[in-house]
């Protein structure tokens, strides 16, 4: 079976792995995801950062919004954590904002694991 975007999907890894590379871990989430910016620029990844959506229940709109850390590619969204490991939790939230956009994918990028980047690709 084929990986859904599987080439982007795998772009935005490395760009990932390429932060973790240079940073390592034990920073704050906010610092990778301004590296993670810069990193998407240099790679030309096509990116919107926090970019806020709205949200609805029964057909009105909510005055919450959820804010997912990247949309890329117009189709892939990406959630950074800066965590011991990933907990369902963070999946949950994923999936959250996977629903609010009815993007397919999403990847979970955990900057705080340590020795190496922990990450999971979620299909709604």
């Amino acid at each position: 079976m084929e990986l859904l975007y599987k080439d982007e999907s795998y772009q935005i890894i490395g760009a990932c792995f390429e932060v973790y590379r240079e940073k390592g871990n034990g920073f704050v989430e906010p610092v990778y995801q301004e590296c993670l910016e810069m990193e998407f620029g240099l790679q030309g990844i096509p990116f919107s950062a926090q970019a806020t959506l709205r949200l609805s229940y029964k057909g009105r709109e909510l005055r919450q919004r959820c804010i997912p850390d990247f949309m890329c590619y117009e189709k892939i969204i990406v959630e950074l954590k800066a965590v011991t490991q990933l907990t369902d939790e963070h999946r949950a939230q994923l999936l959250n904002y996977l629903k609010a956009t009815g993007y397919r994918l999403g990847l979970l990028a955990n900057f705080g694991h340590f020795p190496k980047l922990e990450y999971e690709r979620i299909i709604l």
